[in-house]
């Protein structure tokens, strides 16, 4: 009868302890990945109960991956994982919301979740007019600078999570935001390598926001607008040679070869005479090897900061000398601006990479898109 006893004893025992153990679920093994065609620096997994967003790439040639649980506010205790696999839990009804690029403001807006946004660093860059309204009337808040975020009004305004971007890894005051309770995920849409693959980067804000399939129907119409003028510039009857950049101090910084910038131009039908480039980061040249090569392009797209063509050639005589100077035929999107001085490409650009191709095509190919005004660019005057 002892053993008896004794086995009746530890059922006992086990059952009060299940009984006081709160119920915990474990992750399912089934999931389905979020469909990505074109982004590289990021990947979802949907397991019903709980999504796993993995940051892959979040600044250039970074080596660790961040992964964050996304999951309801009443199901997040009862979620199984391991939390030295995790980097921040997030909650998926987000009222409250930071970010930290003007590359982030068109996707909330065109998913209508900006009103959630309450903080930014340098709203003066923000050219929006809807979310301008918003800053106007107070609803959003000032944090200072990028690199130098002023951490106590953000935690004044208690957001549910801040979606940051990483140049190195090294982010002090990302730290400090992460200790107070913060969630922060890193957005790496500038480190993708082509437009599209940039603009797919509206589907990171879709799983945060529980759009997908806002997201997926937004992106779709995006990139066939973008193939569609594509395959418009293809029946150009002739490529026109292109420059583009510009000098900074004895360095002419212009496009690689294999960059989003350069594919804008393959896409659009022209010769841009250093498009057999490779590599990573902008091509960087000294004046003469340009000038040989570039002094009797057609097109001048993209002259750095320039505003006009009086800029240009106050900065540096020389550039008179190119064919595109003298034929006035240098455009630049520099002087699309909102209302405080911040530049719409810089804004709008990533998102929307069908309108920078339609620019493009519209400056090369007038006779291809007679109906179109350019969104971005304009003829330095």
């Amino acid at each position: 009868m002892k053993p008896l006893r004794i086995i009746i004893f530890l059922f006992l025992l086990l059952a009060c302890k299940n009984k006081n153990t709160p119920n915990r679920t474990l992750p399912s093994l089934d999931q389905k990945a979020l469909v990505l065609n074109y982004a590289k620096g990021f990947s979802v997994k949907d397991y019903t109960t709980h999504k796993i967003i993995s940051i892959t790439n979040p600044w250039p040639d970074s080596d660790k991956t961040f992964n964050y649980l996304l999951t309801s506010r009443d199901t997040a205790n009862d979620i199984d994982y391991d939390a030295t696999q995790i980097d921040g839990v997030i909650t998926d009804n987000i009222k409250k919301l930071v970010v930290t690029s003007t590359t982030h403001i068109p996707a909330l807006e065109l998913l209508g979740v900006e009103h959630t946004l309450v903080g930014f660093p340098g709203t003066d860059y923000i050219s929006s007019e809807k979310t301008r309204k918003r800053i106007s009337s107070g609803k959003v808040r000032e944090l200072g600078k990028n690199e130098g975020i002023n951490t106590e009004v953000l935690l004044s305004l208690q957001p549910d999570i801040v979606v940051g971007f990483g140049v190195d890894g090294v982010n002090k005051t990302f730290e400090t935001i992460k200790k107070s309770g913060i969630p922060v995920i890193y957005n790496g849409d500038w480190v993708e390598s082509t437009a599209l693959a940039k603009a797919e980067w509206i589907k990171f804000f879709g799983v945060l926001f529980n759009k997908e399939k806002e997201a997926d129907s937004i992106f779709k119409d995006i990139e066939n607008n973008y193939n569609e003028a594509k395959q418009i510039a293809s029946q150009a009857k002739s490529s026109p040679t292109v420059l583009s950049g510009a000098m900074h101090k004895d360095v002419w910084y212009l496009p690689n070869g294999t960059s989003p910038e350069a594919q804008f131009l393959k896409d659009a039908n022209v010769n841009y005479l250093w498009s057999e480039t490779t590599g990573k980061g902008s091509l960087a040249l000294n004046f003469e090897t340009v000038f040989e090569k570039g002094q009797d392009a057609e097109l001048w797209i993209n002259p750095s900061y320039y505003g006009s063509l009086e800029q240009i050639e106050n900065a540096n005589a020389l550039y008179k000398n190119f064919e595109a100077f003298r034929s006035k035929k240098v455009y630049s999107f520099a002087n699309t601006k909102g209302e405080t001085g911040g530049v719409l490409y810089y804004e709008l650009g990533t998102t929307r990479p069908d309108l920078v191709l339609k620019d493009i095509i519209k400056i090369c190919h007038p006779e291809l898109l007679q109906d179109y005004q350019p969104f971005f660019f304009k003829a330095l005057k």
